[in-house]
């Protein structure tokens, strides 16, 4: 029997079609196109056999380049900074495992996170390349992740989330709002800002919406239950802004702050609940965070 195609998101391996030029070789070419990378890291990849051709199968550094070869490499990061911060696996199954992320982990390899991120950790814990996950939370949100471990159901599971077949419910802690009548539902049209990875609100027709409770109340701050009905990035942190009480210790709204990696001060904002109809048989699931959050 053939051998299966190497698939590069089952091994964590990212994808690059080589570009036009007059390299001699692919080392060459790399070099040239990734210069933050550069040359002596690409070459001790390729020794260590952490660059692949579109097979699956390591690279020598004398390799011809050719324009559109498809190269498949694995991301690093000299000295990855560790996150001191343990994820709990609540449930696995043949097709999903939930897990309740800390504060501060990535969900995915971004930026200057690679192996300390919720995906890679959860791979080798389980020993499961096909693990993908099927919705993201911030960074600095804790709660819960949901993954795909089955490929054959996989889109099955992730039509729920753009179907809106899913309640997520999230808790967050912020300033007092006595002046506004909950609960309440505030929806607004975001888009990207400055700094790139902040969000703001824009005149225009609403591309986003949450509903807003009051769980508890505890002198000059509350406890809010917030369900979003749309999933747009950091809606929750904006939308409580917008109303008068940005999420405590939040690195980013209303200001960016100098120290956004304080982790005595992580963000008051957990995805604590998610609940749907299980696609194949039906039933009803539930999911919620053994995580709190103090005031």
């Amino acid at each position: 029997m053939a051998n299966a195609p190497f698939n590069p998101a089952q091994h964590q391996a990212s994808t690059v079609c080589l570009p036009h030029g007059d390299w001699a070789t692919v080392l060459d070419c790399l070099s040239e196109h990734f210069k933050a990378i550069g040359r002596e890291q690409w070459l001790d990849r390729i020794i260590r056999g952490r660059v692949l051709d579109a097979q699956g199968q390591p690279i020598s550094a004398t390799l011809a380049y050719k324009p559109g070869l498809r190269i498949h490499y694995f991301r690093e990061v000299p000295n990855e900074k560790p996150i001191p911060f343990q994820e709990q696996v609540l449930h696995v199954d043949e097709h999903l495992v939930v897990a309740d992320k800390p504060h501060f982990l990535p969900v995915t390899p971004t930026g200057e996170y690679v192996e300390h991120t919720l995906l890679r950790r959860l791979i080798r814990r389980l020993d499961n390349p096909h693990l993908v996950p099927l919705h993201r939370i911030d960074r600095h949100t804790a709660g819960l992740v949901l993954f795909s471990a089955n490929p054959k159901s996989r889109s099955a599971y992730q039509s729920l989330f753009p179907n809106r077949q899913i309640d997520k419910r999230y808790q967050a802690i912020a300033r007092a709002l006595p002046q506004l009548e909950f609960p309440l539902v505030h929806k607004s049209r975001m888009v990207h800002g400055e700094p790139f990875f902040r969000m703001h609100e824009v005149e225009g027709a609403s591309n986003s919406e949450t509903l807003a409770e009051v769980l508890e109340r505890n002198g000059e701050f509350w406890r809010y239950g917030l369900s979003p009905v749309t999933g747009k990035t950091h809606q929750l942190r904006v939308h409580m802004t917008a109303l008068g009480a940005s999420i405590c210790n939040d690195p980013f709204y209303p200001q960016v702050v100098e120290d956004a990696d304080d982790y005595s001060k992580p963000l008051k904002l957990l995805a604590q609940s998610l609940r749907f109809k299980d696609p194949f048989t039906g039933e009803e699931r539930y999911f919620e965070s053994g995580l709190t959050l103090d005031w």
